[in-house]
């Protein structure tokens, strides 16, 4: 049985190595046209908090984000966190709306999430110079694509998977090629790929800042809300969400927005350094599409396509609970077609 995985970014590579664990005899093989380091995941600060997924079903979500991060504390609680860049940070999750910061389905995956009260609100609004109404403050992780994409290749390597760099621009033609299923992680190039115009881009600037005395995350929700982020060697201060914007260049006027907001929530960032500016698009839908089509190639043969794909800015929050779906559908496939045994 061969197998590809079309797609090397966080939710490409983890559905790869999940895949390969649960059918070591199964032949796979990987193409992607980019690679970390240059993946859209490889500029996020890989902060597990669901955002940006629009109308996805609250109970899936609630299970992916789970499954996720009892993956993370798996490494957290190993000798491999630091390989793997996984963190466990303490978060300020708030907003000047009340009702964008209800208690999320996700609350009881995270460890101490409690609601804060007005008195807790009150001070946050006056030492950050702005007006929340409410927020949340929990533990979790963040988990940095920077390290774990390259520990994951590193681990695809030894259990034999072949990895191709290339473009795939028809998901068909690798019938031709002797493939039995293919597993579409594509991100947003979904939305040539697959001619799925709902997936739109959601562009996503930040600045990385030498700044090693950051410990805390916060977070603002508000549409001109910023995030600080810390990560291991750096801390990721943000951001944008611009739907629909395919533009990948720095702009100067968000880069400002970014800075002066980052400095208002923690002035002792004016004494960081700043290191890289990045921007990067989100594959934004209105729902993730996690599912298998059967289509018809051009030579009349059916090919089995497991789509994995439209995650938004929560890819690293869901990539194993997603990989693990992705799994059991692979297995009903093969069963399907008298292979279960593989």
């Amino acid at each position: 049985m061969r197998v590809a995985v079309v797609g090397a970014g966080v939710i490409g590579i983890t559905t790869a190595v999940a895949v390969k664990e649960a059918f070591p005899s199964v032949e796979l093989t990987v193409f992607s046209e980019n690679f970390s380091p240059e993946t859209t995941g490889d500029g996020s600060a890989g902060f597990w908090t669901p955002f940006f997924i629009a109308d996805t079903d609250e109970k899936k979500l609630h299970q992916w984000s789970l499954v996720t991060h009892k993956w993370m504390e798996g490494f957290w609680k190993s000798e491999l966190a630091s390989d793997v860049g996984v963190s466990l940070i303490p978060v300020y999750r708030v907003s000047s709306d009340a009702g964008d910061v209800r208690t999320p389905i996700w609350a009881d995956v995270v460890y101490g999430n409690f609601e804060l009260n007005q008195k807790q609100l009150d001070r946050l609004s006056e030492i950050k110079k702005k007006n929340y109404a409410a927020g949340h403050h929990y533990l979790t992780y963040t988990c940095e694509p920077t390290k774990l994409l390259p520990f994951l290749m590193k681990k695809l390597r030894s259990m034999d998977v072949r990895i191709v760099k290339t473009k795939i621009k028809d998901l068909k033609k690798l019938k031709d090629d002797g493939f039995d299923i293919v597993i579409n992680c594509t991100g947003i190039g979904s939305r040539e790929l697959c001619s799925d115009k709902s997936v739109v881009p959601v562009r996503g600037q930040v600045i990385r800042m030498k700044a090693p005395w950051m410990f805390e995350t916060f977070t603002e929700e508000d549409c001109d809300g910023n995030y600080v982020i810390p990560n291991m060697e750096s801390v990721v201060l943000g951001g944008t969400h611009q739907e629909n914007d395919f533009n990948i260049s720095v702009c100067p006027n968000d880069s400002k927005f970014i800075l002066d907001g980052c400095k208002r929530l923690y002035p002792s960032l004016h004494n960081g350094k700043v290191l890289k500016k990045w921007v990067g698009l989100r594959p934004g839908r209105n729902q993730i599409r996690l599912e298998p089509e059967i289509v018809r190639t051009d030579k009349g043969q059916n090919l089995t396509i497991i789509h994995n794909y439209g995650h938004g800015g929560s890819g690293v929050t869901l990539s194993w609970g997603c990989a693990m779906d992705v799994v059991d559908i692979l297995r009903q496939q093969l069963k399907a077609k008298n292979l279960s045994k593989l």
